[in-house]
């Protein structure tokens, strides 16, 4: 049971748990319709319930749902409840800085200063089904705002879903795209070839540095040392690959193990194979 301390709209109420007296953030079709200041009432099944208690990234929940509007709280609700859909349990406190970010998303196209995220179509191959759960915001802001978000802001978002479904803050998210990036155009550089973003040899290559980053991140190791033979078998791919690991090394801030070096290199062998037979 709850207490109504605020009637934001009548999709969005701030509530007082009866049981812990602590504030709660509840949005819901209708719920907030017709409802006073104090009133009890119990939410139905529709509803989602949120904790005001949450400290985030951008700041403390309380605070932010006061710069943001209602709608942009029901967006982010209802991009997470597409997240649950698709991958089943989720972090529910992404949800504020979500609104947070959509609050000036909006504000920015509505201003006419669109942005442009030269990794956009990384994040959409990256983490293509929380890009996939992202887009039903399209729709959704165009229904409610009339605002035309574009892919873009749709990869912004799609990192704090990520972040939603993994222990991973959203800024991390953006550090694994941007070294993802930074190894694919090192690739293409040494090897004098651009890779098709949406080729075979690209996806293999960035789901290899995709883990690879991670476990650079995590401190975690590869179990079989694959490079005496690939120095042998692919000695270019594997000086590009040294390369590489080298530069990446820098900008992750982290040494990358040289057991990685072969494994990388074997996907650089393959891309310059995939241009022979071009």
């Amino acid at each position: 049971m709850y207490r109504i301390a605020k009637v934001l709209n009548h999709n969005s109420i701030i509530a007082i748990g009866k049981e812990d007296n602590a504030e709660y953030l509840i949005l819901g079709k209708g719920v907030g319709f017709g409802k006073k200041v104090t009133q009890q009432f119990e939410p139905g099944p529709e509803a989602t319930v949120y904790s005001l208690k949450e400290y985030t990234d951008r700041g403390d929940a309380k605070e932010i749902i006061k710069s943001v509007s209602p709608i942009c709280l029901e967006l982010a609700n209802a991009v997470l409840l597409e997240a649950r859909n698709t991958f089943g349990r989720i972090d529910g406190s992404i949800l504020f800085p979500m609104a947070d970010h959509i609050e000036y998303a909006v504000k920015r196209i509505q201003n006419h200063e669109q942005i442009s995220n030269p990794l956009t179509d990384d994040i959409r191959v990256l983490f293509h089904r929380e890009y996939k759960v992202a887009q039903c915001i399209q729709p959704l802001l165009l229904e409610r705002m009339q605002v035309q978000i574009d892919e873009h802001e749709i990869g912004y978002i799609a990192l704090h879903v990520h972040s939603a479904i993994e222990d991973e803050k959203v800024s991390q998210a953006m550090q694994m795209a941007q070294a993802v990036r930074e190894c694919i155009s090192l690739v293409e550089k040494e090897t004098g070839k651009q890779i098709d973003i949406m080729s075979l040899t690209y996806n293999r290559l960035m789901n290899h540095v995709r883990n690879m980053v991670a476990r650079a991140l995590n401190g975690e190791s590869l179990k079989i040392d694959m490079n005496e033979y690939i120095e042998i078998k692919f000695p270019e791919a594997f000086e590009t690959s040294r390369k590489i690991c080298k530069a990446l090394g820098r900008s992750l801030k982290c040494s990358l193990q040289d057991i990685e070096i072969g494994y990388l290199a074997m996907h650089i062998a393959q891309v310059t194979m995939d241009e022979l037979n071009d």
